[in-house]
């Protein structure tokens, strides 16, 4: 395989209790041509002390605001100089072998322009739970616009074990083809900062997908992660998270869905928004300035959305066979092939 060098970028916002872990398991990493790039976002919570001791071996950045996830990662991304982004979590731990999986899988097609690995879920005291679970192997979306991570909290007993193209990768730990980066990028932004924080990868995801880039899954690259942010706790978390939330689901939909997809999933879209404006209004109302941000930026949105699908390379037929309730994968077998035949090829030389 060909080892292009690699850039690891890392936004830190008060992640003092992760990020020395975080770091250490990247320098552990058996893949040697990287470099490291962490954004810190105005910390208060002494990360700048311990991103300190690592000075030497990354180029850290340290930001006098909180410019979000989005903006820090698109940051980072113009520093860089890498073949591939690994973008990652202050919260992730990689096994050694991890970055180097992940740039195998990647040569096999010049259309893969994400590689995503199977992710275990870890607790905030990067203590294994009880029984394994499932983290992420990708993400999919339903014909509501959900978008939700393969496997998430399912026990791990094996399974995902075949390298798969899936729709997209969560960003906690996704590597990234350069010259996908600078083709569907929008005004020089990978990532949109009018998201700030969540969805910014589903985002990337669907705009990939449009203009015919593809992700695939290896099983060979494993980490932890720590998430905070499931479906099913949403009232334990900030209220600014859940107003992001809100608001990144309308900007989604807005810049990347066509027509086609529309009406073929009107009534399950239709559905979900009553049920999403509902809470807003009943429960949570703190949300209710997502809906103002984005009709005060309607223009600037439409335009992005202009520019997407004057760029978009492949059918409705194609984009619509993704949203579906269970999440859909199809083999990568030119990768299994050519994984199987490098196996004995370096069986037989070392014989």
């Amino acid at each position: 395989m060909s080892n292009g060098r690699v850039s690891v970028t890392i936004v830190t916002f008060n992640s003092g209790r992760f990020i020395k872990r975080c770091l250490e398991s990247v320098l552990a990493q058996r893949y040697p041509n990287r470099e490291i790039i962490v954004i810190d976002n105005a910390s208060t919570d002494g990360t700048a002390d311990i991103l300190e001791q690592f000075e030497d071996r990354c180029q850290i950045v340290y930001n006098d605001e909180n410019i979000g996830f989005a903006a820090a990662q698109n940051q980072a991304i113009r520093i860089s100089g890498g073949e591939w982004v690994l973008t990652l979590n202050p919260d992730v731990l990689l096994l050694p072998n991890f970055i180097q999986a992940l740039v195998d899988a990647g040569q096999f097609d010049p259309k893969i322009g994400t590689v995503c690995g199977k992710l275990l879920a870890i607790l905030a005291t990067f203590d294994l739970p009880d029984k394994p679970l499932v983290d992420s192997t990708g993400i999919y979306f339903t014909p509501m616009l959900r978008h939700l991570d393969r496997g998430s909290q399912e026990v791990d007993n094996g399974h995902y074990l075949q390298h798969e193209y899936v729709f997209g990768a969560t960003a906690a730990a996704a590597l990234y083809r350069r010259r996908m980066i600078d083709d569907i990028s929008l005004d020089d932004e990978f990532f949109d900062p009018d998201f700030f924080v969540y969805r910014e990868d589903a985002d990337v995801a669907w705009r990939a997908q449009l203009m015919g880039w593809r992700c695939v899954y290896t099983p060979h690259a494993r980490g932890y992660h720590v998430r905070n942010v499931l479906p099913g706790n949403r009232r334990a978390l900030p209220p600014a998270i859940n107003m992001h939330s809100v608001k990144n689901r309308f900007l989604m939909r807005i810049k990347n869905i066509t027509g086609d997809l529309y009406w073929r999933n009107w009534f399950s879209i239709t559905t979900r928004d009553i049920v999403v404006f509902s809470c807003c209004l009943v429960r949570e109302q703190s949300s209710l300035k997502a809906f103002w941000y984005v009709a005060k930026n309607w223009k600037r949105v439409v335009a992005k959305r202009r520019e997407i699908m004057s760029r978009k390379r492949v059918d409705d037929d194609y984009i619509a066979s993704w949203f579906r309730y269970k999440p859909v994968s199809s083999p990568a077998n030119k990768i299994k092939t050519s994984a199987r035949a490098l196996a004995r090829a370096t069986k037989a030389g070392r014989g």
